[in-house]
């Protein structure tokens, strides 16, 4: 029987000491794309350096029986130009780190099996190289418009790690239904004597496609969380040449528009109540 470690190939072994683990996988709660396009561009915006993949072949379904649409979800993308291929796209789970900031970050696809073995994937590496804390990025689509900024709910494999969260602003997760590869392993990592921390945005539930807004709001308080001096200037710039092409897009569907009207009054009048001191008794 092979053990995890037999499932990770290692270009190199970086050794850090507690260290963070930054974690995206495409999937169940990767909408506009927030948990891999986050940590793709702190990737590039740090210059974190690979050096360790998982074997996908254990882990994926490639041939799922059923309808086209159905199957297609799971087969690899190809690209065949001109009676050539040109590309083909396997699963492909790719660890990177950068030594002086003393980070890990993981771009991975959810695993369709084997859950508890791709786990321990993670697990081991993350005690090979000298990982204390995971932290999961993602995103569900919700009641946010997409002229706000998208609310952010943690989930902690502690209480503590909870409150540290609440200072960055994110709200204390409510959830019962099916369930993530994420939160699988946030059960077992006190077991592994990790830390993990789950940043769920709530992004536009009416929008589909990559979300750049969604992703510069979530890199941009990453980076607070992280203590990262990054340059956000190409982000801000792709999200607000997004946020005006979709603004103007749905200025064209009156009951879209007006859909969004009534959710910024939401948004607002929420972010008033929590804002708002408490009435003081009279003695």
């Amino acid at each position: 029987m092979k053990s995890p470690g037999d499932f990770i190939q290692y270009a190199h072994h970086p050794q850090l000491t507690d260290a963070t683990l930054v974690l995206a996988l495409s999937g169940w709660m990767d909408g506009g794309d927030v948990s891999t396009g986050t940590v793709e561009r702190l990737v590039s915006l740090v210059a974190a350096d690979p050096f360790a993949e998982i074997d996908p072949e254990p882990f994926y379904i490639y041939n799922f029986p059923g309808t086209m649409e159905i199957a297609a979800l799971f087969r690899p993308h190809i690209c065949i130009e001109e009676g050539l291929v040109e590309s083909l796209e396997m699963p492909n789970s790719t660890f990177y780190y950068h030594e002086a900031r003393n980070l890990v970050l993981f771009i991975g696809k959810e695993p369709n099996m084997k859950w508890r073995a791709f786990g321990e994937c993670i697990f081991s590496l993350a005690r090979d190289v000298g990982v204390k804390r995971i932290l999961f990025v993602g995103s569900f689509g919700g009641a946010v418009p997409h002229t706000r900024e998208p609310r952010l709910y943690v989930t902690c494999s502690s209480e503590q790690l909870v409150r540290e969260m609440e200072v960055y602003g994110a709200r204390r997760s409510e959830y019962e239904g099916p369930g993530s590869f994420t939160t699988y392993l946030m059960n077992e990592a006190p077991k592994q004597d990790l830390e993990m921390v789950s940043l769920v945005a709530e992004i536009p539930g009416y929008l589909q496609g990559s979300n750049p807004a969604s992703i510069e709001a979530v890199t941009r308080r990453l980076a607070k969380i992280l203590q990262l001096p990054l340059d956000l200037d190409s982000l801000r710039t792709a999200s607000t040449t997004w946020e005006l092409h979709v603004s103007s897009v749905v200025e064209e569907d009156e009951e879209l528009a007006e859909t969004v009207r009534q959710l910024e009054e939401q948004y607002d009048d929420e972010l008033l109540e929590e804002t708002e001191p408490p009435d003081s008794e009279v003695n």
